[in-house]
């Protein structure tokens, strides 16, 4: 019976173990599940185990967002389990793979119910109405389910509203493995109530009951307190018939192996560009002027996690492929939020988006990328957006003041119409430092005056237009920051590229050793030469074509890598770089 209770769906807790930023200790058929309500009221069930030391979640932190593990500190998102913070490695964003087990939910009856593996959805339950139902208190009973299920075929109870009597008639409507119906009447009073039973262990159960209507105050006490009373008795008789016989073994809970998709060598393909999530266009507006949103919603499961700064590929319907930051705060994983500014020499993406999308559209995307990680490990971070540039520092400032990180958004912008998601930026309160109308003299000067004095420990992330970005990084330079406080992302390469230029380039973990002939890339020549190289803006500005360069001295025509990395020579852009020695030895 318990083997193909695997596939029934069972209660793990009653509705009201789930107030807000509070983890349940969920257990079903041998295993434990950290159970949690997010903030928008989704309920997640998932393997109880960090994935780091194997530290249980269901005594972690449910900030209602994110659940955080009270050993090293990972954090895991809402709805996905991805992992979306190790603050061992600050700087870096967390690998897609880095996502727990989650198992389904669903919520009825004022129970929460999941299986391990579910064949189809719940079913109804006849005799309990969609009205308004009252969940007993579940009590624990040290006994198979299938014995606890003939004590409950005996239970005798008062309908609610006699509960003074002691002669009600109790009928068994139904009976199956794992639950009990009974229907108790005294004269012209009468409730309905159904019994289920969750598989605990082998030898442990608890009594989840559920009756068909609803009481306040005084009278649902007395209902509760009668049921409780009586459940206990029946639980200790089955718990004393239980120990005269030998107890049978615990169940082995089966852990998930390594997916095929991990354990095996994807196959080679011929471009980096891949578009594996299908989402539908669930809402556009004008965020700002001259900027549209759009509400990116999966059209079947869920979408994957991300990380404050990453980006995602929008493949659109002119064949066009562009960039677009997710602003998105913490555990907001339904759907994903993107600006889009209309340019004026729009070479035909973000005019595409804003004329020829609708609601309604479907669109194919990347999985989220994160080449502009956010640090919180900082005194504080100062945060500097111009324009459009608003989007990654949005999703980063939202983290921040949901882990009550000190921080400070200043966001400059030509007028108020020109402030993007203005929804958001309401929820920022005071951290939120709008600076309108400003001429570039005038910027310049209130950039030196934000960024000095710099105090050991803080850091800045800068995003918007070129110049913009340029001063900044410049003025931050001159007030003493080191590169390694200083963040910043360029939407495009205005650099114009020289690829006049001819040289080797080896490949030291392929044993391949290519030409790259002037007008072509070291990228270009690599996939013509069937190796794979993952890749999204294609113009040096993202970083998600970077590779760790063992020898020689590399040509840097990027806007991603800092000038410490590029005078370092570590690393190189292969969609834009060259070389400026005859030859290149790379990791790949």
């Amino acid at each position: 019976m318990l083997e193909e209770a695997r596939n029934r769906w069972h209660p793990i807790a009653a509705a009201y173990d789930l107030p807000y930023r509070h983890v349940f200790h969920g257990q079903l058929l041998g295993r434990e599940f950290a159970v949690w309500r997010a903030d928008d009221g989704y309920v997640n069930i998932w393997e109880n185990r960090c994935l780091h030391r194997g530290v249980r979640l269901s005594i972690g932190i449910n900030d209602g967002r994110e659940l955080k593990c009270q050993y090293h500190g990972w954090r895991y998102s809402n709805r996905t389990a991805g992992c979306t913070y190790i603050p061992a490695h600050p700087a870096d964003a967390p690998a897609c793979t880095i996502t727990n087990r989650t198992f389904p939910a669903a919520e009825r009856y004022g129970l929460v119910w999941s299986s391990e593996e579910p064949l189809g959805e719940l079913p109804d339950v006849a005799g309990l109405p969609a009205g308004k139902l009252l969940a007993l208190r579940g009590i624990p009973v040290n006994a198979p389910a299938d014995k606890v299920v003939e004590k409950l075929k005996a239970y005798r109870f008062q309908p609610s509203t006699a509960l003074q009597g002691d002669g009600a008639d109790v009928l068994v409507d139904a009976a199956q493995d794992f639950a009990v119906a009974l229907h108790s009447r005294d004269g012209s009073a009468e409730t309905h109530g159904v019994f289920f039973i969750q598989p605990v262990d082998s030898n442990r159960s608890v009594i989840r009951g559920v009756l068909d209507h609803d009481a306040e105050g005084v009278a649902r006490i007395a209902i509760l307190r009668h049921h409780n009373e009586r459940l206990s008795r029946l639980r200790d008789e089955a718990e004393r018939e239980a120990a005269n016989v030998a107890a049978p073994a615990p169940i082995e809970p089966v852990y998930e192996k390594v997916s095929a998709e991990l354990a095996d060598m994807p196959e080679l393909i011929t471009h980096g560009r891949k578009a594996a999530l299908r989402v539908t266009v669930a809402r556009k507006w004008q965020a700002a002027d001259g900027i549209a949103g759009f509400e990116l919603r999966p059209i079947k499961g869920l979408l994957p996690t991300f990380q404050p700064g990453a980006h995602i590929d929008v493949h659109m319907p002119n064949g066009e492929v562009r960039q677009y930051s997710i602003t998105n705060g913490p555990g907001e994983t339904d759907s994903f939020t993107i600006g889009v500014k209309l340019e004026r020499d729009s070479k035909g993406g973000s005019k595409c988006m804003h004329e020829t999308v609708r609601e309604g559209d479907v669109l194919a995307i990347s999985e989220p990328r994160n080449n502009f990680p956010l640090r919180r490990d900082a005194i504080k971070t100062l945060f500097v957006a111009g324009g459009i540039g608003i989007t990654p520092l949005l999703a980063m400032v939202q983290a921040l003041k949901n882990q009550d990180l000190a921080h400070e958004l200043h966001y400059f912008a030509q007028g108020e119409e020109h402030l993007a998601f203005s929804d958001r930026l309401r929820q920022l309160g005071g951290a939120l430092v709008p600076h309108l109308g400003l001429t570039p003299e005038q910027t310049g000067a209130k950039l030196r005056e934000l960024l000095s004095p710099y105090r050991n420990g803080m850091h800045v992330y800068i995003c918007g237009p070129g110049p913009m970005l340029e001063a900044a990084r410049r003025t931050a330079a001159e007030q003493g920051w080191p590169d390694s406080a200083v963040h910043f992302e360029y939407f495009k390469n205005t650099n114009k590229i020289d690829d006049s230029s001819s040289f080797e380039v080896a490949l030291a973990r392929s044993c391949v050793t290519l030409t790259v002939p002037a007008g072509k890339t070291i990228m270009q020549v690599m996939r013509e030469n069937g190796i794979d190289v993952p890749s999204s803006c294609e113009q040096g500005a993202c970083g998600t074509c970077v590779a760790t360069v063992m020898e020689g001295e590399p040509d840097h025509q990027d806007v991603y890598l800092n000038d410490a990395e590029k005078q370092a020579g570590t690393k190189i852009m292969t969609c834009v770089s060259r070389a400026r020695s005859a030859r290149l030895v790379l990791d790949i």
